[in-house]
């Protein structure tokens, strides 16, 4: 039971007895809410703390659409999207979800088209390679960047050369930022 003190809006929480208990100091009254709202008072049984989803370990206090963006690849947004798709309650815990609420959002983050989720909202448009719109997560992510950055250097593109010369991509200054290396400092001119 949680108790609010109407005058000052304390809150106390009974853990021991479990009923409401009666307080009064300086004739306040104390009046009783039940905890249906308080998740951290009660874990269910089987609540995992640490779920393994596309090769990521997601936190499973935290609530599904945030745990979902430890995933390299799925943003708040996207994961949104897939819960709703889902039909997975927000509200949850990532670790109270059931095994096969875990396997619906996974086929729907491997084939989010299928879903009916638009093309403009993931994050891999047009490939280069073979034309296919998809999301790509986790493992595949990185080797997809590592990929790209490998065909600028190849064709010797702009982007390709400032990659390979280790110099800013987009555009920025480089005279008195970004210097790394060796620092040469100037000498005062002796008399």
């Amino acid at each position: 039971m949680m108790k609010c003190r109407p005058s000052t809006g304390l809150f106390t929480i009974d853990f021991i007895k479990r009923r409401v208990v009666q307080l009064e100091r300086s004739f306040q009254e104390v009046t009783s809410v039940p905890i249906t709202f308080l998740w951290s008072l009660v874990i269910p049984d089987k609540f995992q703390h640490i779920l393994r989803v596309l090769n990521t370990n997601i936190d499973g206090r935290r609530k599904v659409m945030f745990a979902l963006t430890a995933i390299k690849g799925v943003g708040r947004r996207f994961s949104n999207m897939v819960c709703k798709k889902a039909d997975v309650d927000l509200n949850k815990r990532a670790g109270e979800l059931s095994d096969e609420e875990v396997e619906k959002l996974i086929t729907i983050m491997s084939n989010p088209r299928q879903y009916k989720i638009p093309d403009w909202f993931l994050n891999r448009q047009k490939d280069i390679k073979d034309g296919k719109y998809s999301q790509v997560t986790s493992n595949a992510l990185e080797n997809k960047l590592r990929e790209d950055l490998e065909r600028l250097k190849k064709i010797r593109a702009h982007r390709g050369l400032r990659h390979f010369w280790g110099l800013r991509v987009r555009g920025q200054h480089t005279k008195t930022t970004g210097r790394r290396g060796r620092t040469v400092g100037v000498s005062k001119k002796k008399n």
